[in-house]
């Protein structure tokens, strides 16, 4: 892994990350260049079988970036998280420790709470929240 400096490096050469066409402020395109067919298409296929796994970061990661952007644009973030996550392993000879499929609701443990409640008061509910007993 000597070879990139980064992992922003080896991601940007498989051709994993966003594109950036700017021109006087206005985004012009956000098409990924084509990169190393080879490894753009060995984390494309990686990313497919990651999704595929139950309660698992890049599972609960695909699901919310394809509600947003799409399934196509989802893949690719996956993938370059799995770029990132692998140069990383091999750089710093460690292991992987996984996040588990609930990491961004732990993250943001508030705000899911609002969310929730908004949502649940839009079907025309009244919510109180209360301390879990026990």
């Amino acid at each position: 892994m000597t070879a990139f400096p980064s992992a922003a490096h080896l991601a940007s050469w498989a051709g994993l990350c966003p594109g950036n066409h700017e021109s006087a402020g206005k985004r012009l395109s956000g098409k990924s260049r084509k990169g190393s067919p080879w490894l753009r298409r060995r984390a494309c296929q990686s990313a497919w079988a990651a999704v595929r796994t139950k309660n698992c970061y890049l599972s609960t990661q695909f699901k919310r970036l394809a509600a947003r952007r799409g399934s196509k644009r989802a893949l690719i973030a996956v993938a370059h998280s799995l770029s990132v996550i692998g140069y990383h392993l091999q750089s710093k000879a460690c292991v992987y420790q996984e996040l588990g499929g609930d990491y961004f609701d732990q993250l943001h443990a508030e705000r899911l709470k609002r969310h929730l409640v908004k949502r649940l008061e839009s079907l025309g509910l009244s919510v109180t929240l209360q301390p879990q007993v026990g």
